[in-house]
């Protein structure tokens, strides 16, 4: 699962600043006066050895009593809850205050990891930072969230204990169970469809949106094939969601995706395609992760219906025509078994091997078909490829002038290397390497 970390302190500690730094966005408002974050505000990080979650929460004040305070407290107490490491961000030009102790109590209550963040530290002594020993949470790390000092020494010690990504994939290989996350928007019929693959009332099903909160995984095999379903919370689009809980589960949400196998994106074929369907496609698409397409309640539909439905998929989800289609009822249980073919399917093509001869072989075939255009008088030229990556399958094409190569080439390659090696159901990258002359002499300066 990919690890989530929460950002804690009093209000005016550099908290935002930090999660910008962190995500490398200016998705937090920061400004010089306390108590402009009220609400939790989720990004993907990016510094750091490993892919994790940042939560940016307000000014936390323990012992808040009522009003907006003790709202701001329930929404940082929420993030502590559901994060694995935290950090608790101290102002080093103010000093260790009250309220600092008073978090600090918490968080060692709260039975998380913390690191204690010195910010605003740039230009002052270690003796200015030693007075934070005092809140027993191990070494205080000076760091500069305005300046980026010290921020990825102290990334690579939260997340020290968390497995790369990479190594994670590698590790789960094309052996043992595959995982599958169950995604969408709503009351969809999520629950509905893994309770009919199990045959069982595993999950609660109910006829309104929010039944299901958490990521709750189940397994099951299917054709000699043993599976992990994660059912996962309804995804709304962002102004929609509300409740803290919900918030919670959005989170659960996206982790079960990227540690997933594959996803299925299941659509409500009696409503409209809407736009948040799209955007969960779209970060499927961005983890990299198999997908397959599955139009619930589909006997539900007269013959008008369906044709409209086939009809809006074609335009909406244009980007995903590498993804196997089903249109299936959960609640009558008709086309799961084709809909779990599929699911193994695009799991083996995400592992496949290519090997080296082949691809080239397939390359040079293509080209043979369709050369690339000419850039001015420079027309690319492409050598060999070779595999660079599985979950997804990274394609890496070597040649010369390939920064020349346009995405209409680039497209029309990746539907050749799709058809020659069946690999449907996973995104497929392509990189190009464009070779140099170890020989050429430098260009002498007029």
């Amino acid at each position: 699962m990919t690890p989530v970390v929460a950002l804690v302190g009093r209000p005016n500690v550099g908290k935002s600043t930090l999660f910008n730094r962190l995500t490398r966005t200016r998705a937090a408002l920061v400004a010089d006066f306390p108590g402009l974050t009220r609400d939790r505000h989720y990004g993907e990080g990016k510094v750091g050895p490993v892919p994790y979650i940042v939560i940016d929460t307000g000014g936390f004040e323990p012992v808040a009593a009522e009003g907006l305070t003790r709202e701001m407290a329930r929404q940082a107490e929420a993030a502590i809850a559901e994060s694995d490491v935290v950090i608790f961000i101290v102002d080093a030009r103010e000093g260790l205050t009250a309220q600092d102790q008073r978090i600090a109590e918490r968080l060692r209550r709260a039975g998380k990891r913390p690191i204690v963040a010195v910010n605003k530290a740039e230009g002052l002594s270690a003796a200015a930072i030693a007075e934070f020993h005092e809140l027993g949470l191990g070494e205080p790390l000076p760091i500069s969230a305005a300046h980026g000092d010290g921020v990825a020494a102290m990334m690579a010690l939260a997340l020290a204990e968390f497995p790369a990504a990479e190594e994670a994939a590698e590790a789960e290989g094309t052996e043992g169970r595959i995982r599958v996350a169950i995604v969408g928007r709503p009351n969809v019929g999520k629950s509905t469809l893994v309770n009919a693959l199990l045959g069982e009332e595993r999950m609660i099903a109910f006829d309104a949106p929010g039944t299901t909160r958490d990521a709750i995984e189940v397994e099951f095999s299917f054709g000699g094939q043993a599976y992990t379903l994660v059912d996962t919370a309804g995804l709304r689009r962002r102004g929609k969601v509300f409740e803290a809980v919900e918030k919670f589960s959005v989170v659960k949400t996206l982790q079960a995706i990227e540690a997933s196998h594959v996803a299925v994106l299941l659509l409500d074929g009696a409503a409209e395609i809407a736009e948040q369907d799209a955007h969960i496609a779209g970060y499927i698409l961005e983890k990299g992760r198999a997908l397959v397409l599955a139009v619930n309640k589909w006997d539900q539909l007269d013959a008008y219906r369906r044709d409209v439905v086939k009809r809006e998929l074609a335009r909406k989800m244009h980007f995903l025509d590498w993804a196997p289609q089903h249109f299936i009822s959960a609640r009558q249980g008709t086309g799961l078994a084709a809909l779990m073919r599929s699911v193994q399917a695009a799991h083996r093509a995400a592992f496949a091997r290519l090997p080296t001869p082949k691809l080239t072989r397939a390359l040079r075939a293509a080209v043979e078909r369709q050369q690339p255009p000419r850039a001015g008088n420079v027309r690319p030229k492409m050598r060999y490829a070779h595999q660079g990556g599985s979950n997804p399958p990274v394609i890496v094409v070597h040649g010369n002038a390939l920064a020349h190569v346009p995405p209409a080439y680039r497209r029309y390659l990746e539907g050749w290397f799709r058809r020659e090696f069946s690999l449907a159901g996973t995104p497929l990258r392509i990189e190009f390497r464009t070779s140099t002359n170890p020989y050429a002499e430098p260009r002498q300066a007029r």
